[in-house]
């Protein structure tokens, strides 16, 4: 969970970046976060992710699944 305000192309570079095989072999991920102007839902498979505006919540989420995940690593890159 987190209370930070993330961009759309914030959330996007952090997508992009989980195809580069730095954060293990990652399955899936899927959030919600807040955004400058509202919320952000995002999902991402292997080659693929998706920004979109969603329902509000009362805080952010991220959840990323795979093998091999650098726990750490991953909380640098969505700033957390």
């Amino acid at each position: 969970e987190s209370p930070r305000k993330f961009t759309e192309a914030e959330v996007a570079f952090c997508l992009t970046a989980l195809d580069s095989g730095d954060y293990g072999a990652v399955l899936r991920a899927k959030g919600i976060v807040a955004g400058p102007q509202g919320w952000l839902h995002f999902d991402y498979v292997p080659g693929e992710g998706n920004v979109r505006a969603g329902a509000p919540d009362y805080t952010g989420r991220i959840c990323v699944i795979g093998t091999g995940l650098p726990e750490q690593a991953l909380r640098e890159l969505f700033h957390l």
